[in-house]
């Protein structure tokens, strides 16, 4: 076996060094392009059913609260579809654009790493939606603005101006708990 004067790699005799390999092996810009505008067509048909079937889904009311008991009121759990549906889109595109470079289009393969960029945020939006709507932000304490909500007062509570069990206000403004002892 020879080597290369420029690398310490060896050859066999009779095979062609990369160098020298013929250029329409190579992509060139027409064919990345070409490449990238059927990659594109493909995709889009694609993100067209992930859309359809997703929004189906919800239209049908399948995000509805299965397994739950008829008196729970909590927030619903959590739902993984629309994640793991674009996850699996997203890693898909990225596979195509990691098929384009290793095949020597890089017009492609940059195009696709592009959209599966777009699509890796768009995965983490829909994660970080759903999380968002499975944990809901707790209830403010009342009184609240006009049209919030109250959460329910808790029972062991009283405000400061209770009279008490006994039905009448300690003179030092506490409630009849304070001043058991006092009568009064």
């Amino acid at each position: 076996m020879t080597t290369e004067p420029a690398s310490r790699t060896p050859r066999l005799p009779g095979v062609v060094h990369e160098r020298a390999r013929d250029t329409a092996t190579e992509g060139g810009g027409f064919e990345g392009g070409c490449l990238t505008v059927i990659a594109v067509l493909i995709e889009i048909a694609l993100a067209a059913f992930v859309a359809l079937s997703l929004g189906m889904r919800g239209w049908a009311g399948s995000t509805s609260r299965s397994g739950s008991t008829p008196g729970d009121t909590g927030p619903p759990p959590m739902d993984w579809v629309p994640v793991l549906w674009l996850g699996g889109f997203t890693l898909g595109v990225s596979l195509a654009a990691v098929f384009f470079l290793r095949s020597g289009h890089p017009f492609a393969g940059a195009f696709q790493l592009l959209i599966g960029a777009a699509l890796m945020a768009a995965t983490v939006a829909a994660g970080l939606d759903e999380h968002e709507r499975a944990h809901p932000a707790p209830l403010p304490a009342c009184p609240t603005q006009a049209g919030v909500p109250c959460a329910p007062r808790d029972p062991d509570s009283r405000p400061p101006n209770d009279q008490g069990a006994t039905g009448h206000q300690c003179r030092s403004g506490g409630d009849s708990d304070e001043c058991a002892d006092s009568g009064r």
